[in-house]
């Protein structure tokens, strides 16, 4: 146990993690040099086009050091603000972590916030200046912002280049040297903690775990705490680049197990496996319920695979813990599921992951966040989804979620990104300067306001130099109102919003503007509205497409051609009373990007 070694790596996007992941896998011989590339640990073909982690990799690594041989096992984690659960489970499974900071870019804001998640579970922090040998690197500078945020000597922070490789060797000695081995009995009751899990058509459900106390032998009777169910570990192992099968797994250290789970729901990440025949005492504790921050329908394009959707999104939820969803119906487009999601790029990968790992064309409704309205006689509702709005005269007021955020950048762009909040009915709290040219806004604002584009615009005004967290804060009273689109006077439950009433005329007014556009001109009338109750705020026509049935009259009496209009018109109204409009998809998603 003396020579395990349990570590992740921590940083905010793009400042290098999978890249220095890579040279350590190299530099340990974990993988050879046919089976290297870069991001050799993202195995989704959505992280590699996309460039970032979206799932956080487990893998173990043999080094030797003065003649003595240790087992590194390594967690990768995601680095945007969506992933954090991620990065949370991670960490919970490791005694240290390497800080890495880009060189050029310096300290931001998921730099912080994820150092936070790591000092909580009071991990060893090794700070890593990583990109040492980029033109635009500025390694003193950054140094004093790593020593001001964490308190460490100069001496402490390790340089490295994840491309070239420089400083990969330091950083493994360092590792062994710094990181404390896992504590734990190893005569005690198995105690493990799963922190990930995967499904394989073949072999069910692979769940990813780490020994705490005792030790997991192959064929053990298993049992899991959380959901009182008991198994045979049919294979347990270690993570390699591929699974590689062993008798026993002993204290602090990491592996997978097998035991033939079909079932997605019997699976729960932070749960604890122990023995049948001697089981622990108490199952490890802190481990906390993912909350969900955005809410969107997912609705399959043709009503018949629906339940082919629910296995899809049950299987997608094992390799993903942050997912939550029940079922929902919607009078526009039939049945399908409520999703909980972490933010907005979670919800565009599920989405994506739907369609590629299992073929599913899936309509996403517009995304909101989960009110709290209180009703006069008392009553207290949760409202994830604008049609569960209650009736105005019966309500006496309702809250929204607020967040604390928190923006990182230079002291430029203080005044664009200060419009584009208090625009967005924020609160500015606090500013601080880390150094001369960067300085740390606090807002408070209502999380509505951050789902639909903030992300994209800050990054816009900011030119890409703002980074962006967030954490909740609960819940404040707010005038908010529901905004209903009808087309032809029947309201579009999928297009309705909850929305704050200073707002509700400019956003009613652009979504009939851009439906417009989007709604193909049929052979009857389109009326577009947009209401608040009764009161139409907002209003666009889609002209009908008129046939030209005076062709066959060429001269003559003009009766004759007033006689087939008005013929027309008669055919027109009977068809709008029983044409229904097309929506496209576009549509749907269209509302989202409306500036």
């Amino acid at each position: 146990m003396e020579n395990i070694r349990n570590f992740c790596i921590i940083a905010h996007i793009d400042h290098g993690k999978s890249t220095l992941a890579d040279r350590l896998l190299e530099y340990t011989n974990t993988i050879s040099k046919q089976q290297m590339q870069a991001q050799v640990l993202d195995d989704m073909d959505l992280e590699r086009e996309r460039g970032i982690t979206i799932k956080s990799h487990a893998i173990q690594m043999d080094y030797t050091l003065d003649g003595k041989k240790y087992v590194l096992n390594l967690i990768d984690t995601p680095g945007h603000v969506d992933f954090s659960y991620e990065v949370s489970r991670s960490i919970a499974a490791c005694e240290g972590a390497l800080l890495i900071v880009d060189a050029a870019q310096g300290i931001q804001a998921q730099t912080i916030s994820n150092l936070y998640l790591a000092l909580e579970h009071d991990l060893t922090i090794i700070p890593v200046l990583n990109k040492i040998d980029l033109p635009s690197a500025e390694p003193e500078l950054v140094k004093d912002q790593i020593v001001d945020l964490l308190g460490c000597r100069r001496e402490e922070i390790m340089a490295a280049s994840g491309k070239t490789g420089m400083g990969v060797h330091d950083i493994l000695r360092e590792i062994v040297h710094r990181i404390p081995a896992p504590k734990g009995n190893p005569k005690a009751p198995l105690k493990a903690l799963i922190f990930d899990s995967v499904y394989n058509s073949f072999r069910g459900i692979i769940a990813y775990f780490k020994v705490v106390e005792g030790e997991m032998k192959s064929g053990d009777k298993v049992k899991f705490v959380a959901t009182n169910s008991n198994y045979i570990a049919e294979e347990i192992g270690i993570l390699k680049l591929d699974k590689i099968p062993a008798k026993t797994i002993g204290t602090g250290n990491v592996g997978y197990i097998i035991t033939g789970i079909k079932d997605a729901k019997e699976v729960k990440v932070g749960d604890t496996i122990t023995t049948l025949e001697n089981p622990c005492a108490e199952a490890i504790s802190g481990f906390e319920d993912v909350k969900p921050m955005v809410f969107a329908g997912i609705y399959p394009v043709d009503t018949e695979d629906y339940e082919e959707l629910r296995s899809s999104m049950e299987k997608l939820q094992l390799n993903d813990a942050s997912l939550v969803f029940e079922p929902e119906s919607s009078a526009a487009l039939g049945f399908g599921f409520r999703c909980g999601f972490l933010g907005m790029l979670h919800m565009e990968i599920i989405q994506e992951r739907l369609e590629r790992e299992f073929n599913m064309t899936v309509i996403t409704t517009v995304p909101n966040v989960s009110y709290v309205s209180y009703l006069t006689n008392g009553d207290v509702y949760e409202i994830h989804n604008p049609s569960d709005f209650p009736d105005p005269s019966k309500m006496d007021h309702i809250e929204e979620p607020y967040i604390k955020a928190q923006i990182i950048t230079k002291s430029e762009y203080i005044g664009a990104i200060m419009t584009l909040c208090i625009n967005k009915r924020g609160v500015i709290i606090g500013q601080n300067y880390l150094t001369t040219d960067r300085v740390e806004l606090i807002f408070e604002m209502p999380l509505a306001e951050i789902v639909f584009d903030f992300y994209d615009k800050l990054k816009s005004v900011s030119k890409g130099y703002a980074s962006f967290d967030y954490h909740p804060i609960g819940y404040k009273t707010s005038d908010l109102v529901k905004l209903d689109i009808r087309l032809n006077s029947e309201p579009v439950d999928a297009l309705s919003a909850l929305i704050h009433r200073d707002h509700s005329y400019t956003f009613g007014k652009k979504i009939c503007e851009k439906l417009k556009e989007l709604i193909t001109r049929q052979q009857f009338e389109i009326i577009i509205q947009a209401s608040i109750g009764a009161k139409i705020i907002a209003r666009e026509t889609v002209k009908a497409i008129r046939k030209d049935v005076t062709a066959k009259c060429y001269g003559g009496d003009i009766s004759r051609k007033r006689k087939l209009l008005e013929k027309q018109k008669e055919g027109k109204k009977r068809m709008r009373q029983v044409g229904s409009v097309e929506i496209p998809q576009s549509a749907f998603m269209a509302v989202l990007k409306l500036d």
